[in-house]
């Protein structure tokens, strides 16, 4: 995962089939306006909790946006990485399992597949059940990302997970107990804001001791 021996920046080509730029033109309150977007597709992510063991279930992957924004942040130009001074492992993240809407397929059945390409638990769509549906990056892109939440068991783990063809994610098991210093940190692990989230709702909602 951290294995990454280059890094460089470069134009982006117009039929990129996950990003597409653009800008929006309004009018409001008699003023025209305009807005730069960018178009990109809505998502799944799945809260996974194995009652076997008791043990949420994340995923730990290198995330080029992330470790774009930690550099740019840091030095203001993203010119001449130094992969010593700013090593690969900044940008790994730990979050939830989750996966982009390009499938002609309905949305509990993505979460399904991505259960099982992510993380190996092959478990039927009847076993998830659906958290919430919100919008992300509302400044830019208004994505759609509904979110699920699924018990499992080790009796349901099928694979090792790990992605598929060139994906390369790693399964993280945490503790209830390491799961609440997790969300006490914040983004300490480069955790989003929905994997945050998504971790408070199960403490609200299904934690064990949230159902006694």
């Amino acid at each position: 995962m951290e294995n990454v021996s280059k890094i460089w920046l470069g134009p982006l080509p117009q039929d990129s089939p996950y990003v597409k730029p653009f800008r929006l033109y309004y009018v409001q309150n008699g003023v025209e306006k305009n807005w730069d977007l960018l178009k990109v597709h809505d998502s799944v992510a799945i809260i996974l909790y194995n009652t076997s063991r008791q043990k949420l279930v994340l995923v730990r992957q290198f995330r080029p946006a992330v470790y774009h924004g930690i550099i740019s942040s840091a030095k203001g130009t993203f010119d001449e990485v130094d992969l010593k001074e700013f090593p690969p492992a900044i940008g790994v993240t730990l979050e939830l399992c989750a996966g982009i809407v390009d499938k002609n397929k309905s949305w509990v059945e993505i979460a399904r597949e991505e259960v099982v390409e992510e993380c190996g638990y092959d478990v039927p769509v009847e076993r998830i059940e659906e958290v919430m549906v919100y919008r992300s990056g509302v400044g830019s892109s208004g994505a759609k990302q509904t979110m699920y939440y699924c018990e499992v068991t080790d009796a349901d783990k099928a694979t090792g997970g790990g992605g598929v063809d060139d994906e390369i994610i790693e399964v993280v098991e945490l503790s209830l107990e390491e799961a609440k210093r997790m969300i006490q940190q914040g983004a300490v692990n480069n955790s989003p804001p929905s994997c945050l989230m998504g971790l408070m709702w199960f403490f609200a909602n299904r934690a064990p001791c949230a159902k006694a």
